[in-house]
């Protein structure tokens, strides 16, 4: 907001101009007005400044109605910024979810940077969301902010983990939170492993399947409680599909852990590769599974994690249809997972490659609109 002051007859006026919203206009000052005048101004401009930082898409009619879901991305690899608005805009779109989408911020230039690992403004949307989906990677944000995801937790509210968010955080041994980082070994004793490990199940372990050369294919576990599972409703065996590769996790899941979809590793990149002879299908690992939390006495939870979950898998209509009935799930609307639920996109998607440094540049929240 800038004021200039300007002579017009025998009286001062003030120029005020809010470049965010357009505005400009001359003010008398008559100070019984001239204050809240100021004071609205300056809470719409802020109100202003703080969405630009995020996306926000309200929910129309479906079953999500009045559910609202916040979407948190940055990770530096996988394109979350990419995929999480898309997955929104299906929720926002096709079921009525109302959803808000947080970034990684260079708060000097306000653009998106999937490389700073320190900021994702906003997260005090968590406040009256009903559903957290998380996508980051070793992220070290200030204890102002982690407090936002630490008391959404401790409120045991569900939890959908994607991808790099089994090594969601990565923060150092003095600070407040550093029970959240990956492979914590502090006094906490239920925070072991971190956050991926106490809350989604498993913390980053290893690449299982060969990176950018094998990718996965999803197979419905042979378990009678996965088949039957609503968020598997509408799914068969090869529909999930990725060109992310398999990640290794640790036999068995911990707690009530129950898997949903083994991953396959195929050799080659396309959905009609055939699966790789050998041991590295024997087992096959899991990559997708429901389980319950508690941190530091909280309710119980929901969590679904999928270790799949890249922007480029989101092109496959399985992986599409997994996350979806999974936020359905998550909020406790499995009753309404159809098999015949509309998954798809919305507006023209096409991911980015995943790798580092190879995110786009120069974009803001609004441009994902």
């Amino acid at each position: 907001m800038h004021f200039d002051g300007d002579l017009i007859g025998r009286h001062t006026y003030f120029r005020v101009r809010v470049p965010p919203l357009g505005v400009a206009m001359n003010i008398r000052p008559d100070f019984r007005i001239f204050f809240f005048v100021i004071f609205c101004l300056a809470a719409c401009f802020s109100s202003t400044g703080h969405g630009q930082q995020t996306l926000v898409i309200e929910g129309g009619d479906g079953p999500g109605k009045g559910k609202r879901v916040v979407f948190i991305s940055g990770d530096e690899e996988y394109r979350s910024e990419e995929a999480l608005p898309q997955l929104a805009k299906i929720l926002a779109k096709r079921h009525g979810f109302s959803c808000t989408v947080l970034f990684a911020i260079d708060p000097t230039t306000g653009q998106i940077d999937s490389n700073k690992n320190d900021n994702i403004p906003g997260l005090e949307a968590l406040r009256s969301a009903d559903l957290m989906v998380i996508a980051t990677r070793f992220r070290n944000l200030s204890d102002e902010q982690m407090k936002e995801i630490d008391s959404f937790l401790k409120a045991g509210k569900p939890v959908i983990g994607m991808r790099t968010a089994t090594h969601a955080f990565n923060i150092p041994k003095e600070r407040s939170y550093a029970h959240y980082g990956n492979g914590y070994d502090g006094d906490k004793k239920d925070w072991i492993d971190g956050f991926g490990r106490a809350v989604l199940g498993e913390k980053w372990i290893s690449h299982h399947g060969g990176h950018g050369s094998e990718s996965t294919g999803g197979m419905i576990s042979p378990d009678s409680d996965a088949k039957n599972h609503p968020i598997l409703r509408g799914i068969k065996d090869g529909d999930i599909w990725g060109p992310t590769d398999v990640y290794g996790v640790r036999l068995p899941l911990p707690g009530d852990s129950k898997v949903l979809v083994l991953g396959a590793v195929l050799a080659g990149m396309t959905p009609d590769s055939k699966p790789v002879v050998g041991e590295k299908n024997v087992p096959m690992m899991p990559v997708a599974w429901v389980k319950t939390y508690s941190v530091d006495g909280s309710p119980k939870g929901r969590v679904f994690t999928t270790t799949m979950g890249a922007a480029t898998d989101l092109l496959a209509e399985g992986t599409r249809r997994m996350l979806v009935n999974a936020c359905y799930w998550g909020v406790g609307l499995e009753d309404k997972i159809s098999p015949l639920t509309n998954v798809e996109l919305v507006g023209i998607f096409e991911p980015t490659k995943f790798g580092f440094n190879g995110g786009k540049k120069g974009l803001k929240p609004i441009d994902y609109k």
